[in-house]
């Protein structure tokens, strides 16, 4: 499971799976040191230490492109499998049961709450940097201190659960990261939250090398 690559950088894969600017993701990886494919190369993935699935725009369209391209059920077997696995902003949403925004459209479920509308009481979407919260310690978050700010734009959260690592205060606490097992989560854009979110891309790349060498 998983390839480092002569030089030590390991392979990511990120899906592609033909909807919004996924190159953002590609180039933050890529930036702190993985061999980073934006593929939908089933082979190419099965061979990768790390999967990223990122997301821009809308629960519904994301989710009916990521099946239309058959890269749910990859996905879901790599998640299974063990390989470290990011899932970002709308490609976070897409882990959970399902969303408001889509009522009729199931998630990949692999976390069991839903994603919900901000509340009335706050600006819809969100579009700011805000503070992360850590809720427990998670090597998502290692040598970020303790003033992190990253960038967020999105009008729908999911709901706690103890999954939930970091939270930021917009209107009160909503959920900005999620992890469990092999799976990593963040609502906010680690690609486009400066030096912080580099931290974030980092440690997941060192996670999954370290994951791959074991393997290996």
């Amino acid at each position: 499971m998983g390839t480092v690559q002569a030089e030590g950088r390991p392979l990511l894969a990120v899906l592609d799976y033909g909807i919004g600017n996924l190159h953002s993701a590609h180039k933050g990886f890529s930036q702190v040191g993985a061999d980073t494919r934006l593929t939908a190369d089933r082979g190419l993935i099965a061979d990768a230490c790390g999967v990223v699935l990122p997301g821009v725009g809308a629960f519904g369209p994301c989710m009916r492109a990521l099946r239309a391209a058959g890269l749910d059920e990859v996905a879901m077997d790599r998640i299974g499998a063990g390989v470290p696995f990011f899932g970002i902003c709308i490609g976070m949403q897409m882990l959970f049961a399902g969303s408001e925004e889509a009522p009729d459209i199931d998630g990949l479920g692999v976390f069991n709450e839903s994603v919900r509308l901000l509340p009335d009481t706050v600006k819809r979407p969100q579009i700011q940097w805000n503070r992360l919260n850590a809720t427990t310690e998670h090597p998502m978050l290692a040598d970020l201190g303790d003033d992190a700010w990253v960038y967020f734009v999105h009008s729908y959260a999911a709901d706690p659960g103890e999954e939930v690592i970091a939270t930021c205060d917009y209107g009160g606490p909503v959920t900005a990261a999620v992890a469990r097992d092999n799976v990593w989560a963040a609502q906010f854009h680690p690609e486009k939250s400066g030096s912080t979110g580099l931290r974030i891309l980092s440690n997941f790349v060192a996670y999954a090398s370290a994951a791959a060498k074991v393997v290996a």
